[in-house]
């Protein structure tokens, strides 16, 4: 049985929602200490209450629930980060690996398996929800792993590209041809194996630019 005397704060951007999940953990002897309806709000909470357990949604206004477990990581924080979201989407997976988030339910998934989600990542154990197949959690490892065939310079162009800059302003910024960054541009896509097309590494950067920033 879960000892409950530990301190959870929760963030999601629906307040029907994060009413019935406040509800429903207090209801079971949670004790939440704060709840949050932004990214930002829910960064601030973290860092003021320190608490045991965030369970945070993805898509919220200001900062997403990716972004918070980053900031928040950065300031060495020893909150357990689970993310309570609808996203399945391998990205999504990828970018909790990538942060090393403790845990990752469905919002489909069961109050129990909240619960047995909480259990696991106090005693220190990784939590990703029952829903999730082995092949969804193979393909996010498989991700991380291409990534870090990267070189150093293509891990420069592939961060400077997340941050939305053209191959000419990259150029500039390492003192460089443009040849040279498309080169490395479609080096990237290869090793990624990245779909060609009009923008296509733009777009995985821009989707995947929490991951990037971590490698």
């Amino acid at each position: 049985m879960i000892d409950k005397d530990f301190s959870i704060v929760i963030a999601d951007d629906h307040p029907m929602l994060l009413s019935g999940l406040h509800e429903e953990l207090t209801r079971n002897g949670y004790n939440v200490v704060g709840q949050a309806n932004n990214g930002n709000k829910a960064l601030s909470l973290i860092l003021q209450l320190e608490p045991d357990i965030a369970l945070l949604d993805i898509d919220m206004p200001m900062m997403t629930g990716l972004e918070v477990i980053k900031s928040a990581k950065e300031k060495n924080t020893e909150t357990k980060f689970i993310i309570l979201s609808f996203h399945r989407e391998p990205e999504y997976v990828v970018q909790a690996k990538a942060l090393q988030i403790d845990g990752y339910l469905l919002k489909e998934d069961s109050f129990q398996e909240i619960g047995d989600c909480m259990e696991s990542v106090l005693n220190g154990r990784e939590y990703f929800s029952k829903s999730f197949d082995s092949d969804s959690l193979n393909t996010a490892s498989e991700e991380m792993i291409k990534l870090k065939t990267l070189t150093p310079s293509e891990v420069t162009i592939l961060k400077l590209i997340a941050l939305q800059k053209n191959t000419v302003e990259i150029a500039d910024e390492l003192c460089v041809s443009t040849r040279t960054i498309e080169k490395h541009r479609s080096n990237i896509i290869d090793k990624l194996l990245i779909e060609k097309g009009t923008n296509a590494l733009t777009n995985w950067a821009l989707v995947n630019r929490v991951v990037i920033s971590k490698i």
